[in-house]
């Protein structure tokens, strides 16, 4: 499995028509699925192209293993066919004019002629393509024409995998189909891999690490986990869809008491003891929608540290209830759960009707994570 180091910077000055914009990154990757995550125009393609070898960077330096394969002060730029990368493009980039073995043949040359007929028909046979080996791309499936450009990608036995968000164009079923032989890839293979994508759900189904990218910066780097569980600022969280990002300030912090009272425009709230901050601090801080203790609030009933707040609207999906309140707080809930607060007994009936009464809201230990203090450069990303 390969290990790479990547420190480059390559800037794009100002056109009439465009505006400047700079890469400047500095990571190691191994034994792992690392995931660039951003929104587009991040910079996410431009590292997977620097490292290929299709775009050479003004400063900095790459290697693979023990390979320096580019190094801008030793004037160092090897070939991407040198480099030992496989590339799977967003678009498959299959040739048109040739069929899928022909394909396969054509990226696997620079194995040696003996076992080449044999190795391509292993990898057809591995990516169940072996009955679509004469058919040209034009004349197979969308997943299947996927499938093709990973074999292609692999036939010559690279080190390291490098995949630019290669779900984009497949449809939900296509895209699991996809999921499962990247994790095929990985368990028989042994690669390494990056990813490209802006797609949280692809992130947290592939991902061993992420770096999170913005504005050609990487700004955070962590498992998905840890990531979405503590985003190092406010513009991470925007870029994760996070959905409850607030600015408040503490009102009362009772460490005996294990509480900290929290407002936030007309909200004011309690949660555990949030260690290290007093009364009067200002807070950035997000609410994780998904932690939220939530029943509905029957007959007046007290509620006690529970936040009584009135549902504007109730938003139901296959899985889950996203209940967006009155003073711009969201939360999400089990769909089996929310059925059980509207079901025999309850005094309601079911609906996925837009905003149905009061409910009361709990912010458990885990459920508020504060932000670090940002630098000037995180204000900035936010604003």
């Amino acid at each position: 499995m390969a290990e790479i180091s990547v420190r480059v910077r390559k800037l794009f000055p100002a056109r009439r028509d465009s505006a400047p914009f700079e890469l400047s990154i500095d990571f190691s990757a191994g034994n792992e699925v690392t995931v660039l995550f951003g929104p587009s125009g991040a910079g996410k393609t431009l590292t997977l192209e620097s490292i290929a070898g299709f775009v050479q960077p003004d400063e900095g330096s790459i290697a693979i293993d023990e390979d320096i394969v580019f190094d801008s002060d030793r004037g160092i730029h090897w070939p991407a066919r040198r480099r030992g990368c496989g590339y799977v493009f967003q678009k498959d980039a299959l040739f048109p004019h040739m069929t899928i073995r022909e394909n396969l043949r054509f990226a696997a040359e620079n194995l040696v002629s003996q076992g080449r007929e044999e190795r391509i028909g292993e990898i057809l046979d591995s990516f169940r393509l072996g009955g679509l080996g004469g058919r040209r791309p034009s004349e197979i499936s969308g997943g299947e024409r996927q499938r093709a450009a990973i074999a292609r990608a692999l036939i010559g036995r690279p080190r390291l995998l490098l995949l630019d968000e290669p779900a984009r164009a497949l449809d939900v079923s296509l895209r699991r189909e996809l999921y499962a032989i990247l994790r095929q890839v990985r368990s028989e293979y042994g690669l390494s891999m990056l990813l490209v994508t802006h797609d949280m759900g692809e992130a947290l189904e592939l991902a061993d690490r992420m770096l999170v990218f913005s504005r050609g910066r990487i700004i955070q780097d962590g498992t998905p986990l840890e990531v979405c569980e503590h985003p190092a600022s406010v513009a991470a969280a925007r870029l994760l869809g996070i959905l409850n990002v607030f600015e408040g300030r503490v009102t009362e912090a009772d460490p005996e008491g294990d509480t900290t009272r929290l407002r936030t425009g007309p909200l004011e709230f309690v949660t555990p003891h949030l260690a290290g901050h007093r009364p009067g601090d200002r807070l950035r801080f997000l609410v994780h929608a998904e932690k939220l203790i939530m029943r509905r609030r029957r007959n007046g009933r007290d509620p006690g540290r529970a936040l009584a707040l009135r549902a504007c609207r109730e938003v139901v999906m296959p899985d889950q209830v996203r209940l967006d309140f009155d003073g711009a707080l969201s939360a999400l809930m089990p769909r089996s759960a929310y059925e059980a607060e509207h079901g025999p007994g309850s005094g309601d009936q079911y609906s996925g009707d837009q905003g149905s009464g009061e409910w009361l809201v709990e912010f458990p230990r885990g459920s508020v994570w504060v932000f670090p203090a940002e630098t000037r450069s995180d204000s900035a990303d936010d604003s």
